[in-house]
């Protein structure tokens, strides 16, 4: 396994003191997140030039470290469609700029049917799928001509709720860079939790061949909400999901989520030391 953090989940400074310490921390690789990571200057899509992404490039690699993903996560389902043309545009300026950082995946959600990206009843409607997939083909299409891979992260509160609604969209697209971020916990609410090893077997049987790169969190429920929290935190086992990350997808990144700089290092050891 190769474990990574999002970089906006380390402790706070320019980039560079952060892809420092993500290393000093013990992680291979990172998640990246331009507008929660950069603060000290524009990451417009104007700002995403070549001399950027090379001089990124050079900042990790000095530091022996893989951007696993470039994080890209607007709403493909926004209801005014001149906000879907700007969203689709810093979708293809993140692709254009991977290609050029070096990294190979560029991840995104999947959305929600209003402007605000929250979770109401049409997401998980069948128009909300669509409208959906008709907004992201375009994307995929540019990530094709670009050499990237795109993934979707299935979260409940989304409108690719499920494992089942993820195949949909790989179906209709029907791209070879089309590829799935598994995350277990983003597929569980109050009322599945309870047998949550059975969400996410059922998603390894669906999308485990889909699955470049894994997104690794804990939980626990409080009242009404599902409250994430790093690795071994929480209440979850981590059996299932290990298993398959060590049998059948060898030297997969997965990013640890929801870390705080305190607990961040102790929770890469406690997947790395967990015993199956």
């Amino acid at each position: 396994m190769q474990i990574g953090i999002r970089l906006h989940d380390v402790e706070p400074g320019t980039i560079e003191e952060r892809v420092k310490i993500a290393k000093e921390q013990g992680f291979s690789c990172v998640h990246l997140a331009l507008n929660k990571t950069v603060k000290e200057h524009s990451v417009d899509d104007s700002a995403l030039t070549p001399g950027f992404a090379s001089y990124l490039r050079k900042v990790f690699a000095q530091n022996d470290l893989d951007i696993a993903v470039l994080g890209c996560y607007l709403n493909l389902a926004h209801p005014d469609p001149e906000e879907i043309k700007k969203i689709q545009h810093r979708y293809e300026s993140h692709l254009r700029f991977a290609s050029i950082l070096g990294c190979s995946v560029v991840g995104t959600e999947t959305g929600a049917p209003n402007a605000d990206y929250k979770y109401e009843p049409a997401c998980h409607t069948e128009e909300a799928l669509q409208t959906f997939i008709a907004n992201f083909r375009p994307v995929v299409k540019c990530a094709e001509q670009f050499g990237v891979i795109m993934a979707i992260e299935p979260v409940w509160n989304h409108i690719v709720y499920n494992s089942k609604q993820a195949i949909k969209v790989l179906e209709a697209i029907n791209s070879p860079n089309l590829r799935i971020i598994l995350d277990p916990v983003n597929l569980l609410s109050v009322e599945n939790s309870e047998h949550y090893d059975q969400v996410i077997g059922e998603a390894i049987k669906d999308l485990g061949a889909y699955t470049d790169v894994l997104h690794m969190k804990d939980f626990v429920i409080e009242g009404d909400r599902v409250v994430s929290s790093a690795p071994g935190t929480g209440v979850m086992k981590y059996d299932t999901i290990l298993n398959f990350a060590k049998k059948e997808k060898p030297y997969i990144q997965m990013t640890i989520e929801d870390s705080t700089p305190d607990n961040a290092e102790w929770s890469r050891e406690f997947l790395e030391d967990y015993k199956l």
